[in-house]
């Protein structure tokens, strides 16, 4: 049962960018577990998370937060 906000562009650039979810969890300094839960929905993904993707994955958190279509 998705609890949280499940945002698909999680998943969608991670796997753009050819990575699995034990290589975001490490970048995330995380237990792949919680980070898929993010995936998932299971769990909301806390503020510090998003903004270190946003600049991972070179977007901006209106994306990955689906607030923007513009990457």
């Amino acid at each position: 049962m998705v609890t949280g906000m499940y945002f698909p562009r999680l998943k969608d650039l991670r796997n753009d960018a050819d990575k699995t979810q034990i290589e975001i969890a490490n970048l995330l300094k995380m237990n792949r577990e919680v980070y898929r839960r993010y995936e998932t929905g299971e769990r909301e993904i806390p503020v510090w998370a998003a903004i270190q993707l946003e600049k991972y994955y070179k977007t901006s958190t209106d994306y990955i937060l689906e607030l923007s279509n513009k990457r």
